[in-house]
């Protein structure tokens, strides 16, 4: 018998937060949560992020765990999305065999399912690309998935270094994609808008030639090297 996990479903991000969040950059959501929880070395496939027109993907974490490889797990979990979801594939990061191509994106797409993450290979590069969802991999290669099992579906999972549960926040851009707990999701958003207010702030202070550069100074001790040679 080919075994899935299935554990208790998270239940999902309010949309208001969803809509603060998609005016935010993933570096900006980065930044205010101590810089520990992006999926590193996970990008997004070609220009599938031009659909969504300069906003960042955003949506539920929707977590599935299955082996280097295998699908199995990942179309059970389609049957179980919700508009709005993220689908957050940890498949080990795993590089040689494809966990999913065109045919599941648009599967997934028809069922409102908000982007893809897969900490692993995807396929048909150039369709992702052009899809209508945003599909973020590790790699990508010709080669298709086994559908053998096992896996599982809301459970955690690791991606790129981050450990994410079912039910948290994802964002994503051109930058690669970030998770938040939903527990800080409010919190996070809220201290990345105040970055975008401090850093508008700095752009103007730029132009003007006038930030505040003070503290490299408190930060850095110079010591000079006698004698070194110079090179030509």
């Amino acid at each position: 018998m080919n075994i899935v996990h299935l554990y208790p479903t998270a239940s999902q991000i309010p949309e208001k937060l969803l809509a603060r969040a998609r005016l935010l950059q993933a570096s900006l959501i980065s930044d205010s949560q101590e810089r520990v929880q992006g999926g590193v070395g996970i990008a997004p496939v070609g220009d599938c992020l031009d659909s969504l027109r300069g906003a960042s993907m955003v949506g539920t974490a929707l977590t599935v765990r299955t082996r280097p490889g295998d699908n199995l797990a990942v179309h059970q979990a389609l049957e179980l999305a919700r508009p709005g979801d993220v689908l957050v594939i940890d498949a080990r990061g795993e590089v040689t065999n494809a966990i999913l191509g065109e045919l599941m994106t648009l599967y997934a797409a028809s069922h409102g399912v908000a982007g893809i993450v897969v900490d692993g290979a995807v396929r048909d590069r150039a369709d992702l690309s052009e899809g209508p969802i945003p599909v973020f991999a590790r790699g990508v290669s010709h080669l298709g998935p086994y559908k053998s099992g096992p896996g599982a579906i809301h459970g955690p999972v690791t991606l790129g270094g981050a450990v994410v549960h079912d039910g948290d926040l994802v964002v994503g851009d051109s930058d690669g994609v970030v998770f938040v707990s939903r527990a800080r999701a409010e919190s996070v958003i809220t201290a990345a808008e105040e970055v975008v207010t401090s850093e508008a702030r700095q752009r103007e202070a730029i132009s003007r030639g006038e930030w505040d550069r003070s503290w490299i100074e408190a930060a850095v001790s110079l010591v000079p090297v006698e004698n070194a040679p110079r090179h030509v």
